[in-house]
C-alpha cells in the first residue's frame, strides 16, 4: 500500500490543467465539519487518473477544511479485497474504503447505510443502470455509493485491420465513429468471434483472452454464459449447472480455448492487455486502458484500436459490467465528511473530468452521463471510444455470476468457475464430470 498525502506542489501541478468549478457538498457546507479523514481506493491502471481524482478531493477538502489522505491500493493480488477483509475484522482503517462487484454484499453488516447521500445524488444524476443498483445496495437498502471512477464495461478492443485482412470482419462499419451500431453488427456474433480466433491465429496474431481466476476471466466469461442463457445458480438459489444452456456454454469455451495462447490459464488481468500492446495480439476483452496505455507505448498499435460491443449469442447480447462502489464503515470516526465527501465526488462536472483523465476508461453509472464529448473525440483513431458506453441498439449491461444470491455470487465470482469449467473441459474432462464437479461446488457455496 502506498500512501501519497497532498502537498500544495501536487495540487498546483495537477489542478492547473483543469476546471475547479464544482458542486457544493451540503453535509458539510452547514457543519463545516473539518477533522481529518482517510480514503482507501483502486489504484487506477490508467496513467493520469489517481492525479485526477487527488486533486478533485484536495478542492473539497480545501473548501471544507478537511485533512484528507488517500491510499492508491493495487487490485493485483487481491491486495484491495484483502485490505477490505482486514479492516472490516480489526474494526479500524479507512474511513471510506472502495468496493467493486460483490464486495458490498459481503461486508455489508459493516458498512454505514447511505440512503440519505443516494437521495441526493439520484435527485440531482437522474436514474442509475440496473445492474449497478443491484450490486450497491443490500436488503433493499443502499450500503454503499456508485462512483464513475473506475466503473467500466468489459468490452471489446480489436485490431481492425487485422480482423479485416484476416477474417473478413469490418468492425468500423459495423461499429462507425459517432453513429449507432449498423445492421451489419448483426453478423457479430459469437460463432463469428470463434471461426475469427481461428485464422487469427493461423496468420499470428491470437486473440488475447484469459482463462485464469482473476477479474477480466470472470467477466468475458460472464458476458459469454448470459449469451447462451446459462446461468449456474437461479435468484432463489436452485443449482442449474446442468442444463442444456451451460452444456452450450461450456462447449463453447472448449472452441474457443483452442485457438489462444497456451498459457491462457494462468494469465492475469494485465496479461491481456500487454499482449495486444506487444503488437501480438488482435483481440481482447477489456476497457479503454490498453489502448490508453498503447498511445504512449505503442502507437503504432493504438491507432488501428477500435473498441465495440460483445458478441451475439441464442439468449442476446451482454456486456459484463463491473462498477465501483464507495462506502463508509460503521466505524468510521467521520462519517459527516465522508458523506459530504460522496456526494462531491458523484457529481457531473466530477465525472467528466474522471472520464477525461481515464482517456474514457471510466463510465458514470448515471446513464445522463453518457454524453460527454470523451469517447466522440478521443484518439488517435478518432471515434474509436464511441461505442464504449451502451447507448441503445441490443445490447444490455450484465453482472458476472448474476443473479445467484449476492453471498453465493460472490463465491462464484472469487473462485472463477465458470473459467475453470471451460478449462477443466478443454483439458480433457468429460462434460458430464466437469458439470459435476461444478454442481458440488455449487451446493458447498450454498450451505456456507
Amino acid at each position: 500500500m502506498q500512501r501519497k498525502p497532498f502537498t500544495r506542489r501536487r495540487f498546483m501541478a495537477t489542478s492547473a490543467a483543469v476546471s475547479a468549478s464544482m458542486i457544493a457538498a451540503p453535509f458539510v457546507r452547514s457543519a463545516r465539519a473539518a477533522g481529518s479523514l482517510t480514503i482507501g481506493m483502486w489504484d487506477h491502471w490508467v496513467p493520469g487518473a489517481n492525479d485526477m481524482q487527488s486533486a478533485i478531493i484536495k478542492e473539497w477538502a480545501d473548501a471544507e477544511k478537511v485533512d484528507v489522505k488517500i491510499d492508491y491500493i493495487t487490485s493485483q493480488g487481491n491486495k484491495l479485497m484483502l485490505t477490505l477483509a482486514a479492516e472490516e475484522l480489526a474494526k479500524s482503517g479507512h474511513d471510506i474504503m472502495e468496493f467493486t462487484n460483490w464486495e458490498a454484499a459481503q461486508h455489508a453488516t459493516s458498512l454505514e447505510p447511505t440512503d440519505d447521500v443516494m437521495k441526493q445524488v439520484l435527485e440531482r444524476n437522474g436514474p442509475i443502470d440496473p445492474s449497478v443498483e443491484y450490486l450497491a445496495k443490500w436488503n433493499g437498502a443502499w450500503v454503499t455509493v456508485p462512483m464513475t471512477r473506475g466503473s467500466l464495461l468489459m468490452s471489446v478492443c480489436s485490431r481492425f485491420d487485422l480482423l479485416k485482412e484476416h477474417a473478413g470482419i469490418d468492425l468500423q462499419a459495423m461499429y462507425p465513429a459517432g453513429k449507432d451500431a449498423t445492421a451489419e453488427a448483426d453478423k457479430w456474433t459469437w460463432e463469428a468471434l470463434l471461426a475469427a480466433a481461428e485464422k487469427l491465429q493461423k496468420a499470428g496474431f491470437a486473440f488475447g483472452i484469459p482463462l485464469g481466476v482473476t477479474t477480466d476471466s470472470v467477466l468475458w466469461t460472464g458476458g459469454m454464459f448470459k449469451a447462451f442463457g446459462a446461468d449456474l445458480i437461479d435468484a432463489k438459489g436452485n443449482v442449474t449447472a446442468k442444463s442444456d444452456a451451460v452444456r452450450q456454454a461450456v462447449d463453447y469455451g472448449k472452441r474457443l480455448a483452442a485457438f489462444l495462447p497456451p498459457d491462457a490459464p494462468a494469465w492475469d488481468d494485465a496479461s491481456n492487455n500487454k499482449w495486444l500492446i506487444s503488437g501480438k495480439g488482435s483481440l481482447i476483452f477489456n476497457p479503454p486502458s490498453a489502448w490508453a496505455v498503447a498511445k504512449r507505448d505503442a502507437p503504432q498499435v493504438a491507432e488501428k484500436c477500435w473498441t465495440h460491443g460483445f458478441p451475439k449469442g441464442p439468449a442476446g447480447r451482454f456486456n459484463p459490467m463491473l462498477p465501483r462502489l464507495y462506502g463508509m464503515w460503521n466505524f468510521s470516526k467521520n462519517k459527516s465528511a465522508a458523506k459530504s465527501l460522496l456526494l462531491h465526488l458523484t457529481s457531473r462536472q466530477a465525472a467528466e473530468r474522471q472520464v477525461a483523465s481515464s482517456q474514457g476508461y471510466d463510465l458514470p453509472p448515471y446513464t445522463k452521463f453518457n454524453d460527454f464529448k470523451t469517447w466522440k473525440e478521443n484518439g488517435p483513431p478518432v471515434g474509436t471510444l464511441s461505442h464504449y458506453p451502451i447507448q441503445g441498439g441490443d445490447q444490455k449491461s450484465t453482472i458476472a455470476c448474476s443473479p445467484a444470491p449476492p453471498l453465493v455470487a460472490a463465491q462464484i465470482w472469487t473462485q472463477a468457475i465458470m473459467p475453470k469449467m471451460i478449462v477443466r473441459h478443454f483439458q480433457g474432462e468429460p462434460m458430464e464430470k466437469t458439470l459435476d464437479w461444478a454442481a458440488s461446488e455449487l451446493e458447498g457455496f450454498k450451505r456456507t
